[in-house]
C-alpha cells in the first residue's frame, strides 16, 4: 500500500492525519542532523516510570510531529477511550465484552458478573501453599516435584514467557514445564524424563475444546493410567482452569480443583488471571503479587500521564507514525536480556492477533496499514544473524532494544559487553557509514585506489534506522510486569488510533473450525469434494502415505 496515498477511512477517523502525511512528504533532517542541531535532544526524549526508562530520541520525531500526532490522539477520543478500558466497559464491541484485566492487578476485591477477583487469588494461594509445603500429594502419597501446564496460545506463550524471564525466582522443589504443540514429540519428551506419582497436570482451556490441549490432555490423562493411577486418583494430578465445569469434570478433575476463566478476560491478556498458576507455581505467590503490582503501577501512569509523557501512548504513536507514513511493515523487539528470551514470541500474540484486523469497529473495510509484524530474538544472537538487514537492507524495521542495567548473575564483564553490544547497536542505526568514511577505512588498510572504488560503496551503511531503548534497573517480578502492561496498553492506543476492535480474534477461530472439519475427514478418509484441489491432493498423499 502506498503511504502517501490519501487514506480515505482513516482521515475520516482522523482528520488531521492528511497534515501529518504532509509533514512526512516535506521531511527532510536524518536522525544524525536532529542530533547535531538539538545536543538536549537525549535529555528531552527520555522518560522514567518506575523500574522503566525509555529513549525514544533516536526516531524521527520533532515537536511539531509530536503536536502533530497529539492531535490524532484528540481526534480519536483516546482519553475516553483509556477510561472506558480501565473502567471495564464493553470496549471489545462485536462481542459487547469488557476488556478488564487491569481489574486482576488492582488489588481490587470487586466481583464482575458473578466472578470474585478476590477469592479467586485466594484459592490460587492456597493452591500454591499446598504445592510447595507438600502437602499437595500424588496418587502413592508422594509429594509433587513437577508440573506440566498444557495449554496454547494466551494460556501458553504469557506464563511460559514469564516463568523462563523469573528463572531467577523459582523455588524448588517444584519444576514448571510447559506443553502447547499438538506435535505429539513436545509432551513425549517432556513426560519421558518425568515420574507420574509427582507430576501434576494444569490443563488450561476456557472452554475445555480446544484441540491442541484436550489432545495432550488426553495424553497426559493415558500416561497417568497407564502408570497405575486409578480413575478415581486422577484427581490427585489434573486441575483445571476453565469456565466448562462439565467438560473438565468428565474428563477427571474434581470441581474444587477448577480455577475460573472469565470473559471479559481475553486470552493474551489472561496471565494475571488464574491462567497464571504456573507462574506462582515457579515462583511463589508473593513474587506473583509482585508481578501484578508491577503491572498496576504501569495501569495508573497510564491512566494518569498527560500523553505527551505517557509512555504506552509514547511508543504507540511512534509505530503509529512509521507504520502508516513510513511504510514500516514490521518491528523488532530485541530483548539484551537471556531471560527474556521468549518476549518476542508473547509480544507476536499481543501485538499480532490484536491489530490483525482488515474492518473498522463499525465493519468497514480499512484502506490503511493496521497491524504489522513483530519479531525478534534474544540478543546479542540476532546480531550475528538478522541484523544485517537493518543496518543494509532496503526495508524501514523500527527496533525496540530492551535491556537491564543490572544481571541477575555474579558476570558483570559480560554483562558490561552485553549493553555495549545494545549501545552500538542502535548507534551503528542511527549514524550509519558514509562513503567517505569507508573509502578512507580501506585506505588506512593500504588498499589499492583500485580496490577501494570496487568495495567502498558496499561498505556503506545507510543509517538513519529508528530505535527506541528500554531500560530495566533489573529484571524483577515487579519490573517484569510494568514492562508487560506498558505493550499491552501501547497495543490498546494503535487500536484506538486505527480505530478497529484489539480484543477479538476471528481468524483464530476460523482455523480452529476448519481443522476440525480437516481431522473428521482424515479420520473417515472422506474428503469432500468441495475442497480446493490443493487441500485434497495434500490431504490424499497424507492418507495414502
Amino acid at each position: 500500500m502506498n503511504t502517501n496515498t490519501l487514506k480515505a477511512e482513516l482521515s475520516q477517523h482522523l482528520p488531521s492525519f492528511p497534515k501529518l502525511q504532509q509533514h512526512r512528504q516535506q521531511w527532510q533532517s536524518s536522525l544524525a542532523e536532529l542530533f547535531a542541531d538539538n545536543p538536549d535532544r537525549a535529555r528531552q526524549m527520555t522518560l522514567e516510570m518506575g523500574p522503566i526508562l525509555l529513549d525514544y530520541s533516536k526516531s524521527h520525531l520533532t515537536e511539531d510531529t509530536l503536536s502533530l500526532l497529539l492531535q490524532l490522539t484528540r481526534e480519536a477520543g483516546l482519553e475516553q477511550a483509556i477510561k472506558a478500558l480501565l473502567n471495564g466497559e464493553s470496549v471489545n464491541n462485536t462481542e459487547d465484552r469488557p476488556a478488564w484485566h487491569s481489574l486482576l492487578r488492582a488489588g481490587s476485591s470487586l466481583t464482575r458478573e458473578g466472578a470474585d477477583v478476590e477469592e479467586t487469588q485466594k484459592k490460587m494461594a492456597a493452591f500454591v501453599e499446598q504445592v510447595h509445603s507438600g502437602n499437595w500429594k500424588g496418587y502413592e502419597n508422594d509429594t509433587i516435584t513437577d508440573v506440566v501446564n498444557i495449554g496454547i496460545g494466551g494460556s501458553d506463550l504469557g506464563p511460559r514467557m514469564v516463568c523462563k524471564a523469573l528463572c531467577d525466582y523459582h523455588q524448588q522443589p517444584v519444576k514448571v514445564h510447559f506443553v502447547a504443540n499438538i506435535d505429539g514429540a513436545e509432551i513425549f519428551h517432556t513426560l519421558k524424563n518425568l515420574n507420574p506419582k509427582t507430576t501434576l497436570f494444569i490443563v488450561a482451556s476456557k472452554s475445555f475444546t480446544t484441540l491442541e490441549t484436550l489432545e495432550n490432555a488426553t495424553t497426559a490423562r493415558q500416561w497417568m493410567l497407564d502408570a497405575g493411577c486409578a480413575e478415581d486418583q486422577l484427581q490427585h494430578h489434573f486441575v483445571a482452569i476453565s469456565t466448562n465445569l462439565a467438560k473438565a469434570t468428565a474428563f477427571g478433575i474434581n470441581s474444587d480443583n477448577i480455577f475460573p476463566m472469565w470473559d471479559w478476560v481475553g486470552g493474551r491478556y489472561s496471565l494475571w488471571s488464574a491462567i497464571g498458576l504456573p507462574i506462582a507455581l515457579a515462583v511463589g505467590w508473593e513474587h506473583f503479587q509482585q508481578l501484578l503490582a508491577g503491572a498496576g503501577a504501569m495501569d495508573d501512569h497510564f491512566a494518569e500521564a498527560p500523553f505527551e509523557a505517557n509512555m504506552p501512548v509514547l511508543l504507540a504513536l511512534l509505530t503509529f507514525w512509521y507504520s502508516q507514513c513510513w511504510g514500516a511493515q514490521s518491528q523488532a523487539v530485541l530483548p539484551y536480556c537471556h531471560q527474556l528470551q521468549r518476549l518476542p514470541d508473547y509480544m507476536q500474540q499481543l501485538d499480532m492477533e490484536s491489530l490483525g484486523k482488515c474492518v473498522n469497529r463499525e465493519g468497514t473495510p480499512v484502506d490503511y496499514p493496521t497491524g504489522i509484524a513483530i519479531w525478534g530474538t534474544e540478543e546479542s544472537n540476532g546480531q550475528h544473524s538478522f541484523h544485517q538487514l537493518f543496518h543494509q537492507g532496503t526495508a524501514m524495521i523500527p527496533v525496540d532494544f530492551i535491556a537491564t542495567l543490572k544481571p541477575n548473575h555474579p558476570h558483570q564483564g559480560q554483562h558490561r559487553q552485553l549493553l555495549g553490544c545494545c549501545l552500538s547497536q542502535s548507534q551503528a542505526l542511527l549514524a550509519g557509514k558514509s562513503l567517505q568514511r569507508a573509502e578512507q577505512e580501506l585506505r588506512d588498510e593500504g588498499r589499492s585506489e583500485d580496490d577501494i572504488q570496487r568495495l567502498a560503496s558496499h561498505k556503506v551503511i545507510p543509517g538513519n534506522r529508528p530505535s527506541n531503548t528500554l531500560l530495566l534497573d533489573r529484571l524483577t517480578p515487579n519490573s517484569l510486569g510494568s514492562l508487560i502492561a506498558l505493550y499491552e496498553h501501547k497495543v490498546y492506543v494503535l487500536s484506538v488510533l486505527l480505530n478497529i476492535n484489539a480484543y477479538d480474534q476471528w481468524g483464530v477461530e476460523l482455523g480452529k473450525q476448519l481443522g476440525v472439519q480437516i481431522d473428521k475427514a482424515l479420520v473417515s478418509g472422506e474428503l469432500p469434494d468441495s475442497w480446493d484441489s490443493s487441500t485434497k491432493g495434500l490431504a490424499e498423499r497424507i492418507l495414502g502415505g
